[in-house]
């Protein structure tokens, strides 16, 4: 690993090629200012990342022919370029995209930037808050260039060789911090709901924001809860700290919190930073189904933008215009279906857009995508209730549905469920 400045370490990057950055709270934003820097020399540099925190300066329109920006998952900071055609959006598997970058993968990559902590006495950095694609991209780029915070909290479960860093820049500084999103009353009724349905010892999966903040603090009163997930944030800590989340009934990794990375408040840092008690390891790891599966009671909690009368549930769309990605949901909802005891569940409210919008349709919007299939789902929670969809026919799907969308727009719902002929009562003509 060699210091340099900052200026050498972009001069890192040439014309045409592809260049990895390290995402959420570990995103390099010195290292990527640098590059920017350098925008009048580059040309058809292709920028591959999962969701990033703060500014993203290359999808700016001046940018066009110097940076294109493919996103494998959609952050807010790139979403109107993704949806105006200045950048491209990679539908895939969280599980999946470190194999992207492996020999034979269809995204290898000439220069990984990643965010680490200093070397330890033995030779190994951390890669701190963001483990999850990163540690393939380092492995299998052909140049790596690191930015090196002793800021950055040092998690377990994993080491990244100082000796596979080419390229090494000092930046002592503070890591983005999320607030933490208040529940509202939609979502403390879905907490409710959903902490019915978790049993005592069961390992959790959830991502971040109000709803999952919601179902975590109804969890108070249960008893040696586990957690194997994707992402760790703050609301988390209140259960870790009762001792409502001990691990010690996990079937894998007992008494250890396992994650693929973490994004919050400085106190989700400090927490992270030297615990044996979490490891953060790479998403081809946590997210693979084969390994959610051996969790049992493993309780799998994904959101969704749409669910159809059907069981069809629209993620990463609203209608043709790309909104997130697939991330983790299927590998979760999969992993968490072959698990003992698991319990796969879709939670989302009842309706959108100040509730003019009912999240349960008849039907898809023109042009939404399903990320998970109506083959694939099992527990849908709105509001107003939780139905379990697995094994149910159509008709029984359709009317378990509208018993659990809004009452404003239930009358409605059936009305279209029997026109398109899934209530039993008439043919669609």
């Amino acid at each position: 690993m060699q210091f340099v400045t900052l200026e050498r370490a972009a001069n890192e990057v040439r014309s045409g090629h592809r260049v990895y950055i390290h995402g959420g709270a570990a995103t390099p934003h010195a290292l990527i200012a640098a590059l920017m820097q350098r925008k009048d020399e580059l040309a058809r540099v292709e920028l591959v990342h999962m969701h990033t925190d703060g500014d993203a300066p290359y999808v700016a329109p001046e940018m066009a022919g110097h940076f294109r920006h493919n996103a494998l998952f959609i952050g807010p900071n790139v979403r109107d370029a993704v949806c105006d055609g200045r950048a491209d959006y990679t539908p895939i598997f969280l599980s999946e995209i470190p194999g992207l970058f492996a020999p034979g993968g269809a995204l290898p990559l000439d220069v990984a930037f990643v965010h680490v902590t200093p070397p330890d006495q033995d030779g190994n950095c951390s890669l701190g808050v963001s483990v999850d694609c990163a540690l393939a991209a380092a492995r299998h780029a052909k140049v790596v260039v690191a930015q090196v915070n002793p800021q950055m909290p040092r998690t377990g479960g994993h080491v990244l060789p100082a000796a596979w860093i080419d390229f090494a820049v000092v930046v002592d500084a503070p890591l983005p911090t999320h607030p933490v999103a208040a529940p509202t009353p939609e979502a403390e009724a879905i907490g409710h709901h959903v902490a019915k349905l978790v049993p005592d010892g069961a390992t959790l999966q959830m991502g971040i924001g109000a709803i999952p903040n919601a179902i975590l603090a109804s969890l108070r009163g249960h008893r040696d809860l586990g957690v194997h997930t994707e992402m760790f944030t703050d609301g988390l800590l209140p259960l870790v700290k009762a001792g409502v989340i001990n691990g010690a009934r996990k079937s894998l990794h007992p008494g250890v919190i396992v994650s693929a990375f973490a994004m919050g408040s400085p106190d989700v840092y400090r927490f992270l930073d030297r615990n044996p008690a979490v490891e953060l390891r790479p998403v081809d790891y946590t997210n693979h189904v084969a390994v959610i599966a051996r969790n049992d009671r493993m309780c799998a909690i994904n959101a969704a933008l749409t669910v159809d009368l059907t069981g069809q549930v629209v993620a990463d769309s609203i209608g043709p215009r790309f909104y997130s990605g697939i991330g983790g949901q299927v590998d979760f909802i999969r992993g968490a279906a072959q698990s003992e005891g698991g319990i796969p569940v879709i939670a989302l409210p009842s309706t959108a857009k100040g509730g003019t919008v009912s999240r349960i349709a008849p039907e898809l919007p023109t042009g939404g995508g399903v990320v998970t299939t109506r083959g694939d789902v099992h527990w849908v929670v709105t509001e107003f209730g939780a139905r379990n969809l697995h094994g149910r026919t159509i008709r029984e799907r359709a009317r378990m549905l509208i018993e659990i969308a809004h009452p404003r727009f239930q009358a409605e719902l059936e009305e279209a469920a029997d026109q398109l002929g899934y209530l039993g009562r008439r043919f669609v003509s």
